[in-house]
């Protein structure tokens, strides 16, 4: 009994001492009381082992403390009482808010410690060697969240002395070690075999540590390792196989490690991973293995690297697998249909890839919150999926696909959907949605589909909407803006190219909504909405493609905060400004005024613009000179198709950052600024149809960037620059109608990026072969050198390199020049080609167009036969030259040409009977040589006109009047003569070909039954065309015809 009481007596003595010690503890701590759920409650009338974050041991000490979120900012120094708590087995600090001051250093005296958590709490600055004391850790955690290390954008915790080995070399016991957010700045080989060396390590994150590179083969010995985060390292080295070895492992973290290489198979397989993460590291390459049955996996990540193949079936065989990110990959095929097994997902995203085919079924899915499928090339409808089992559904996006057929009635009334994103695909019918709509929907983005109707009014009643888009599609009737008062959250609102008539009157300013962006472009608008003068939020407004005329009034001048405003194509003839001084929106970066009748002098742009376009008006003043003022944050200016006079202003050079500037269509003079071809940022430059002169400044700086250098038609003579040269990116090269006194540019031969070169009404001379042809520019696709002095013979070397007039292997786009990396703003290339013998402005250079015109020069000699391997070539005119000898037959392997101009040359022999195989020839003319015999039968050479062949004295037959001989014949392999019986070859050919035509068309009719109903169906679609008046008595028939069908079946 009395050893008993004294026990009992020593245990009380001990408690009343860490008792004592807390609360001295918590009378230094500084903390917010309001934000205190533990140290608030201490007090000395409890037991201090009942306080909250207090734990004691079964001897009345304390071994355990919990400060963790109590906002503590101050009062922990050498002297605390905290380090007389010399049982401490554990201590959390976590969550607080020490403000950048140090860790400190007394924590040696807590020799006791197996747990030390200090994260998140905003400690700064060395990290205390007497941490690596505690030589009984079994877990350390100084990390920071990614949330913390993004505000400061840098590691404030560091190790340097100690560093990473010196701090854990004796902690052998560790199994779990948090750095993540501090500066380690170690090199591979070195963490790697420090770490290697803690045996029991199971939980390891380094992310944002500032390590490097390459992963050393020592941390193979680390198989126990459970854990594995790395992320946010610039490692740049390739994954380790050993990392396949990890048997133990179940989360893998490496994102955003600049990692290349091919990734190990064997990691998917480990059967005990539950979390891969290997994304952002757009070297990284690799595929889906199969996956073994029963699979733990959870959470895999793989978006932003360079994965591609497609997806195995086995997918299904992960029954666990909640999270699946594919986005930002190389993928491709169909999506397996055993995705439908994936029973716990919550997350899909599989969009920008290249998958294809119809969208599985998610019916059973039932989890699901997030689907994205957006950017691939999935086509079919979306109807095989119930929605209305997907109660969960949080977001879908499935813009930019091929998807069709009507969008399900259920979709938009889920009880959770808060966003859809079904533009950019070809959706179709009315929209139609239930009775009742999904009141927590936020987003609606329907833009560029083929829905009809009238405006669905039903979204007057979606009263969380903040984002409605239903830009072109074809929408048709009234509606008033009025409406859309009660949407009080409504934020971005796109109505724009429908067939819309938009009423915006009898708006009360007071009542509608604050709306940042409004895009109302197409819609029947004649004025300026009135309400605008209210929207003190609005940033977006687009009202272009309208019949508003007069002036653009002040007010708008005046919004805060607008950053875009579009008002191209009205009929605006004058800017409200009374001050004549710039355009005083602050915040104003893209301005687009372009098609409308606005006159006078050029306004001083806005101070913050990116985007000014003020092309095709009536500006007739000449550019201000301290236009380069408004210019420093400028990266598209377009003054093109005005009546600007004057010269260019030095001060233009001045913006920096430039990316397309184009003056062309004025009346603009003198000499182009040197300083234009100095700038370095500079993709696009034109200044074509304007009265400039001298020469061209031979500056191009060593890192040019051009792109587009157009300067047709002026007057700048000169040569072409050698620094040229430097422009390694160009692709669009036009100098045509001026006066450039010069030899063929065989200083950009090592440009292979070149696709257009227009030298064109000069006065270039001599030969266009190269010395050592050794150049190639393989993706040319058009060259214009008509109207030269151009001499010697068609270099067939040269000829070669042109790769894109052999095999044009270019998808079908638009050459045109990117602006903006992040917004969808181009500048679109445009040139002058002589087409089909007339000029014709291409607006759009297709990628798929090739021209070859050398016409009008001296070129002497034969046709190079290569010309025959331009299997892509659409338009090829070497008319007006000295070219002797024969038409070669392989031109008739030219598939592709739609103008063939051979005329005004010294051509001899036959024409080729090969000709008559270009089926899309529409333009041809061999005139003014010296061809003979019979013009050849065919599909097309008899459509063509006398005046494509007239001028050769030899040639005989259609069109021409001159009948032929009766032993005249066409030439059918190349021009060679035949030999032997003479054989009357007209009419021998009419009795042979009538014969064989009557039974081409009269087997099949008696035999085919499919032919038979083809047959009939062309020939009425030509008689009603002959016919029209029969076209309306078969309809009746046709309906008649119909109907019987139906009741025989």
């Amino acid at each position: 009994m009395c050893l008993h009481l004294k026990i009992r007596s020593v245990w009380s003595l001990r408690l009343e001492d860490q008792q004592s010690l807390l609360l001295k503890l918590k009378q230094t701590l500084i903390f917010n009381p309001a934000s205190s759920s533990k140290l608030v409650w201490w007090n000395s009338s409890t037991n201090c082992c009942s306080w909250a974050g207090v734990t004691c041991g079964s001897s009345g000490q304390v071994i355990g403390l919990d400060l963790s979120h109590e906002s503590i900012s101050g009062g922990i120094d050498t002297s605390s009482s905290l380090f007389d708590l010399h049982h401490l087995q554990s201590l959390n600090l976590a969550w607080n808010k020490f403000n950048g001051s140090r860790i400190p250093s007394g924590l040696d005296k807590l020799a006791n410690l197996r747990h030390l958590n200090l994260s998140n709490s905003e400690f700064a600055g060395q990290i205390p060697a007497e941490i690596s004391s505690l030589t009984r850790l079994v877990s350390l955690d100084i990390s920071i969240s990614w949330e913390l290390y993004f505000i400061y954008a840098y590691p404030i915790l560091k190790l340097e002395n100690p560093n990473l080995s010196m701090l854990v070399r004796n902690l052998t016991r560790l199994t779990e070690l948090h750095l993540e957010g501090t500066n380690a700045s170690a090199q591979g080989h070195d963490w790697c075999r420090v770490l290697s060396l803690l045996p029991r390590l199971r939980v390891l994150n380094l992310a944002n540590c500032l390590l490097t590179g390459p992963i050393d083969s020592s941390l193979a010995k680390s198989t126990f390792l459970s854990v594995f985060h790395l992320n946010g390292n610039n490692l740049s080295a390739p994954v380790p196989e050993f990392f396949g070895n990890f048997s133990n492992l179940t989360s893998l973290d490496l994102m955003d490690c600049g990692l290349y290489g091919n990734f190990p198979a064997k990691v998917f397989q480990l059967p005990t991973l539950q979390s891969l993460d290997i994304s952002s590291n757009p070297l990284l390459r690799g595929t889906l293995p199969e996956f073994p049955e029963n699979g733990s996996l959870q959470t895999l990540v793989l978006s932003s690297t360079n994965f591609s193949g497609t997806i195995p079936d086995s997918i299904g065989n992960l029954k666990v697998l909640s999270r699946i990110d594919l986005s930002f990959c190389k993928f491709r095929g169909s999506i397996p249909d055993t995705t439908a097994k994936l029973l716990q997902l919550v997350s899909l995203d599989f969009s920008y890839n290249g998958f294809s085919g119809p969208i599985p079924s998610f019916s059973l899915a039932k989890n699901i919150s997030e689907l994205n499928l957006a950017n691939n090339q999935l086509t079919g409808s979306i109807l095989s999926t119930d929605w209305s089992a997907l109660s969960k559904l949080v977001s879908i996006d499935l813009h930019n696909n091929s998807l069709n057929g009507t969008l399900p009635t259920s979709l938009f009334g889920m009880p959770s959907l808060q966003r859809i994103k079904l533009n950019q695909n070809q959706f179709s019918g009315g929209l139609n949605v239930p009775s009742e709509l999904a009141s927590v929907l936020r987003t609606l983005d329907l833009e560029g589909n083929k829905l009809v109707g009238p405006f669905p009014e039903i979204v007057f009643q979606l009263q969380s909407l903040k984002i409605l888009v239903l830009s072109y599609n074809n929408f048709s009737g009234p509606v008033k803006l009025s409406s859309f008062q009660p949407l009080r959250n409504l934020s971005t609102l796109d109505l724009s190219y429908n067939s819309l008539l938009v009423n915006a009157t009898g708006i009360d300013p007071a009542l509608f909504p604050q709306i940042s962006a409004l895009n109302l472009a197409s819609c029947k608008l004649t004025g300026f909405p009135d309400f605008l003068k209210k929207q003190s939020q609005l940033c977006n407004l687009d009202l272009s493609a309208n019949q508003i005329d007069g002036e653009i009034p002040s007010w708008i001048w005046n919004s805060t905060f607008l950053s875009h405003l579009n008002l191209s194509h009205n009929f605006l003839v004058n800017l409200q400004d009374p001050k004549r001084g710039p355009i005083s929106a602050q915040y104003l970066s893209l301005l687009d005024l372009r098609g409308n009748k606005l006159q006078g002098q050029l306004p001083n742009l806005p101070p913050s613009a990116t985007y000014v376009d003020f092309s095709s008006n009536k500006f007739s003043s000449v550019i201000p000179v301290n236009i380069g003022d408004y210019l420093e944050f400028a990266y598209f200016l377009s003054l093109s198709n005005n009546n600007i006079h004057g010269s260019i202003p030095k001060s233009i050079c001045n913006g920096t950052y430039l990316h397309v500037l184009d003056l062309s269509n004025n009346s603009i003079g003198g000499i182009v600024p040197q300083c234009l071809t100095r700038m370095k940022s500079l993709g696009v430059l034109s200044l074509s149809e304007n009265r400039l002169n001298g020469s061209i400044s031979d500056s191009f700086s060593s890192n040019c960037a051009v792109q587009t250098l157009d300067l047709n038609g002026n007057q700048i003579g000169g040569k072409i620059p050698r620094s040229l040269a430097n422009c390694q990116n160009l692709m669009v090269f036009d100098i045509g109608k001026n006066e450039i006194n010069d030899t063929f540019p065989c200083h950009l031969k090592n440009i292979s990026s070149l696709r257009v070169l227009i030298l064109r009404s000069n006065y270039f001379y001599g030969r266009i072969d190269c010395p050592n042809d050794n150049y190639s520019w393989p993706i040319l696709q058009i060259v214009d050198l008509a109207s030269n002095h151009f001499s010697g013979e068609l270099p067939q070397q040269c000829l070669r390199t042109w790769k894109a007039m052999i095999d044009n292997e270019d998808e079908l786009q638009n050459l045109r020049f990117k602006i903006f990396d992040l917004d969808p703003f181009y500048y679109q290339n445009a040139i002058m080609v002589t087409m089909k013998s007339v000029e014709t402005r291409l607006a759009k250079i297709l990628t798929i167009f090739t021209s070859i015109d050398l016409s009008c020069n001296n070129f002497v000699g034969k046709l190079p036969e290569v010309i025959g391997e331009f299997k892509a070539l659409h338009i090829l005119n070497l008319s007006h030259n000295s070219l002797t000898g024969l038409i070669p037959s392989s031109i008739g392997n030219l598939r592709q040409l739609e103008s063939l101009d051979l005329s005004s040359n010294n051509l001899s022999g036959k024409i080729p009977q090969q000709l008559s195989n270009l089926n899309f020839l529409e333009v041809l003319n061999l005139s003014d040589n010296q061809l003979e015999g019979m013009i050849p039968t065919g599909n097309q050479l008899q459509t063509f006109s006398e005046d494509s062949f007239i001028g050769n004295k030899g040639l005989c037959g259609v069109p021409l009047k001159e009948n032929c001989r009766p032993n005249t014949q066409p030439s059918h392999e190349g021009n060679n003569s035949d030999h032997g019986t003479n054989i009357n070859w007209n009419l021998l050919s009419v009795e042979v070909g009538f014969v064989f035509g009557l039974a081409i068309v009269i087997l099949p009719l008696m035999f085919w039954k499919r032919w038979r109903i083809w047959y009939y169906k062309h020939v009425d679609s030509v008689l009603f065309g002959l016919l029209p008046q029969l076209s309306q008595t078969s309809r009746i028939h046709g309906r008649r015809a119909l109907r019987t069908h139906r009741r025989r079946n």
